[in-house]
């Protein structure tokens, strides 16, 4: 899961990227301008036989129907031919057109079900698909056919075990991935302006007071920008999932509250919450922050952050690639363009150590889950298949396409092609859909393969400046939101409507204490928004919390 390379790729490519990826939290690709028939030209494939691989016997033609929620092209590009010579396996890709719930509901009523299915890990399809008996145990295909499942998963296995401890699903994009996610945003060119020249590169975090005090010295130093007034600091209201991830983060905060008991609290009532909002009310009270930053839009909000007016602003670095590319083509001194751009910064509470801000939430369970389903006429043969894609070969076939011509071998180490990062660049959907080069992110792991290439090669062989400084300032900031992801009700029930009354009420209150006209006022909303909580009923939510965390941890031991 990740963000582009070579230093000479533009943020252009990074936005694309995180589109695809994070949006859709589920890593489909997608593409570059190569006719679509010129696979049929390419030389012979490269690829050498190995053990990962399927047994001569297994090579008979097979044809697998796969619903894959992310991509629906066709599997004819050089990787999938590559994929049907080792596997023999043809994959009869289906995607719907319209909601993938929604097809996904009707094929489970209908029981007209395809042989593999790829869904959202966290959604409650896999749940349904499961109580129904969609989906087949794997166990005992892994333990018997599933070598390489087995040596690639190792104990995320047993982390991904349904509740009556069998396994149903393989995920992607599993093991915790170390890029950085949320962070403070802000153009170096001014930081430097404003005499911070040695904590703009060298990876040291700013205090909670600094980081006010240079929001002061901006506004001081510019009171206005090419006529119009300047602003300290932007947030998107429209993803205060940014807004609130980047502060809790400052603060060190999780998803849930938890307590000496291990009983899990809603976060609003950690101690530091409170803490949180008031500092972030004193930003706004002291006229630091953009007055209508619970209103900004993404569209406003991109136009104010390439506008040149603003020095700051929170969120995943990835989501200022657009301003970034305007911000650099403004530079004064081209130069220096790549400094004009906004680099993801840590900012450390008061009292906070920084190597335990949560700046960084990434779940090592993965995005998709990636079933075989009880329609599926050889499970035994389709295990094969996975545990091929699922290999250290499968990976690297996958994510960085046909070695010889995307990639080749040297002193020992994997290295792109020019012109395979070229196409990523000049059209990612393209390239990606006629080379296949990470086009189907089916059974993906996070990190390095044996000769230490990362199997990400897209986005993470080299980064460009913004990634890296991110990496370099924020890396230690990840943690592992697995033990509580999806612990809430199960959808439909009475405490599953509590939960959007609680969720309601604290979205709306939120926005009320940053703009709270005194301390004081903070409290009294703060109070008022847990009051109301407990009226509608949070206590209960925060048991199912507790009781499903600690099921989980029991089920992982």
């Amino acid at each position: 899961m990740s963000r582009p390379s070579k230093s000479w790729m533009h943020a252009g490519l990074l936005m694309v990227i995180a589109a695809l990826l994070l949006a859709a939290c589920s890593g489909g690709g997608g593409g570059a301008k190569q006719p679509a028939d010129s696979t049929g030209t390419d030389k012979p494939s490269t690829a050498k036989p190995s053990d990962e691989g399927n047994s001569g016997e297994d090579l008979k033609p097979f044809t697998i129907k796969f619903f894959d929620q992310n991509t629906g092209d066709k599997f004819n590009n050089p990787v999938a031919q590559v994929i049907t010579e080792r596997t023999g396996v043809t994959v009869e890709i289906q995607q719907p057109t319209g909601n993938p719930s929604e097809k996904l509901n009707l094929m489970l009523a209908s029981n007209d079900l395809p042989d593999v299915i790829l869904t959202g890990r966290g959604s409650d399809i896999v749940d349904k698909y499961i109580a129904a008996g969609a989906f087949i145990p794997l166990d005992d295909l892994i333990e018997e056919h599933g070598p390489n499942i087995k040596k690639m998963y190792g104990e995320m296995l047993n982390k991904i075990r349904h509740s009556d401890g069998k396994n149903y699903y393989l995920s992607n994009w599993y093991g915790l991935d170390a890029d950085p996610v949320f962070g403070f945003m802000m153009r170096k060119d001014v930081l430097k302006e404003l005499g911070a020249v040695a904590k703009a590169d060298n990876g040291e975090p700013f205090s909670a007071e600094e980081f006010k005090d240079l929001l002061v010295a901006f506004k001081a130093k510019y009171p206005t920008i090419d006529g119009k007034p300047s602003v300290p600091l932007t947030m998107n209201g429209e993803n205060m999932g940014a807004v609130m991830g980047t502060f809790k983060g400052m603060y060190g905060m999780k998803s849930y509250y938890k307590t000496d008991n291990d009983e899990l609290k809603l976060d609003v009532r950690d101690p530091r919450y409170l803490d949180m909002v008031k500092y972030m009310n004193n930003l706004f009270t002291e006229g630091l922050v953009d007055t209508e930053w619970a209103i900004n839009k993404n569209q406003l909000f991109e136009q104010k952050t390439s506008s040149g007016t603003v020095f700051a602003s929170v969120g995943a670095y990835w989501d200022f690639g657009n301003a970034n590319n305007l911000l650099k083509e403004a530079a004064a001194d081209p130069a220096n363009k790549e400094e004009s751009q906004f680099y993801s910064y840590k900012v450390v509470g008061p009292g906070i150590d920084p190597s335990q801000t949560t700046f960084g939430p990434r779940s090592s369970l993965g995005w998709d889950a990636i079933a075989i389903t009880r329609a599926n006429s050889d499970p035994v043969r389709t295990i094969k298949f996975i545990d091929f894609l699922a290999s250290e070969e499968g990976q690297y076939l996958l994510m960085w396409g046909v070695e010889g011509k995307h990639w080749d071998m040297v002193d020992g180490k994997r290295v792109p092609k020019p012109e395979t990062m070229e196409g990523l660049q000049a059209d990612w959907t393209e390239f990606t859909k006629n080379e296949g080069v990470r086009k189907w992110t089916w059974f993906i792991k996070n990190g390095m393969g044996s000769d230490g290439s990362p199997y990400d090669m897209a986005t993470k062989y080299e980064r460009d400046p913004v990634s890296a400084l991110a990496l370099k300032n924020l890396e230690d900031s990840v943690w592992d939101t697995s033990p509580y992801d999806n612990l809430g009700p199960d959808g439909g029930t009475p405490e599953a409507l509590i939960q959007q009354k609680v969720k309601d009420l604290m979205d709306n209150h939120f926005p009320k204490m940053v703009m709270a006209g005194s301390e004081a006022e903070v409290e009294q909303v703060y109070n008022t928004l847990v009051s109301e909580l407990d009226k509608a009923g949070a206590d209960k939510l925060e048991q199912i919390y507790t009781a499903n965390y600690k099921e989980r941890l029991s089920l992982w031991q």
